[in-house]
């Protein structure tokens, strides 16, 4: 393994593990399922820098096209909207 390489995966590995942080790290439920969609196409990169092609299709298919949807239907749907309280007349 060359140097390039090296760097090139230290890197990956940084972005793969900031994504990651992120996903707890958030405070807001949306902003913290984006950060899991990073993470998970960024290990589907992995996979494919490791020459495994059909578990990376099978990452971006079924967690980011399937789960990471649900999650975000499911953040949309029952996340409430923060209601302004009545000004009360003093």
């Amino acid at each position: 393994m060359t140097l390039v390489e090296t760097g090139a995966f230290a890197v990956l590995a940084l972005v793969t593990l900031a994504f990651s942080l992120g996903v707890v790290l958030m405070r807001d439920v949306w902003h913290s399922a984006l950060m899991l969609g990073g993470a998970l196409l960024s290990l589907a990169v992995h996979f494919v820098w490791l020459n495994a092609e059909f578990p990376a299709a099978m990452q971006v298919l079924v967690y980011v096209g399937g789960v990471l949807v649900l999650i975000a239907f499911a953040v949309m749907l029952t996340c409430a909207e923060e209601e302004e309280e009545p000004e009360v007349a003093g």
